[in-house]
């Protein structure tokens, strides 16, 4: 296939400092596919933040964060365009487009929309209900062809999919069928509840490692990490766990196999073993964390970065998006 006409596109909503999840998760994986394709967009997601409340001052220190952490990582400017959702009106120009085009039954079965609906006492806001097509318009816009996603955002890209094809069926062969890029790093669980995938907004301080986190605090949540009564290291999700979440990690983060960190495990214990993988991830983190605490000292660089990733994304999409509105009739 063509590496030149492949396009990637993915974004990350602005929720301040990312963690360790989303850093083996998505962030690494953006890394390394900047290298391999000519065309890549990454985007603040700053309009699908607004679904769930935020302060306006609260946001705005959010998406400079999430800038300087992504960067911190590797993001590099010159070889992607990063930019800001919002400083690109086509996005939302063309979700209305697209929104007239899905029916509404199929957004209710999503399960992020019963989900976060029960969290904001079954009221959820209509901006919850649409954000899957608002995501449709930031793929469709660039004519993206493939999209990294996590396994909980499957079927939102099926949706995607099927937004192109209905939108090509009614107006001619115009978006190509976006393709999902599966991460390869298995669902990072929380330290303390391994049957659940680690999150920000756990009120278990200890289940959660971010990627600013001192080498101290880092050790301390390994230490504590729950694993189970047997002390020897295997990897087995089903029957244990907690110790086959830290076998995923050490492996994510050193970038061997899960049969190469097995074997470098023989003869550690659990409580032993725990701190093989505290000091890998304090070795992968330490630089990451000096850079952020570097770009945040400089507010300005990071916006002009978004502003200037915005106006590429802009040049990309104005020619599209002026297509799609000669389609549709609108000139």
């Amino acid at each position: 296939q063509n590496m030149v006409m492949d396009r990637i596109f993915s974004g990350i909503q602005p929720t301040g400092m990312p963690h360790l999840g989303n850093y083996l998760g998505a962030i690494q994986n953006w890394v390394n596919l900047q290298e391999k394709y000519n065309s890549v967009l990454y985007s603040i997601m700053d309009l699908h933040s607004l679904t769930m409340p935020k302060e306006p001052t609260v946001l705005r220190q959010n998406i400079l964060d999430t800038t300087a952490a992504i960067l911190a990582c590797g993001i590099d400017p010159r070889k992607c365009f990063l930019f800001r959702q919002s400083l690109v009106p086509e996005h939302t120009e063309l979700a209305w487009i697209l929104g007239c085009l899905t029916n509404v039954p199929r957004l209710l079965r999503l399960p992020q929309w019963k989900m976060k609906c029960t969290g904001q006492n079954n009221d959820g806001n209509v901006g919850l209900l649409t954000y899957p097509v608002l995501q449709a318009a930031d793929i469709l816009l660039y004519k993206s062809t493939h999209v990294p996603v996590g396994e909980d955002q499957v079927l939102h890209l099926e949706l995607a999919q099927d937004i192109a094809q209905h939108f090509n069926k009614k107006y001619g062969e115009f978006f190509p069928v976006p393709k999902a890029i599966l991460s390869t790093t298995k669902k990072i669980k929380s330290l303390r509840d391994p049957a659940v995938k680690m999150s920000k907004s756990d009120p278990q301080k200890l289940a959660t490692v971010n990627i600013v986190d001192s080498p101290e605090e880092i050790v301390l949540k390994f230490r504590k990490a729950v694993t189970d009564f047997t002390s020897e290291v295997t990897y087995d999700p089903s029957s244990r766990p907690g110790v086959s979440n830290l076998v995923s990690i050490h492996a994510a983060v050193t970038g061997l196999s899960i049969e190469e960190v097995l074997h470098q495990a023989i003869g550690l214990d659990t409580a032993r073993y725990k701190m093989v993988v505290a000091e890998s991830v304090i070795q992968k983190f330490t630089p990451i964390r000096n850079e952020i605490k570097k770009l945040q000292e400089d507010k300005t660089y990071l916006i002009k970065v978004l502003e200037a990733g915005a106006e590429k994304a802009k040049e990309l999409a104005t020619p599209i998006y002026q297509e799609i509105r000669r389609l549709v009739g609108f000139q």
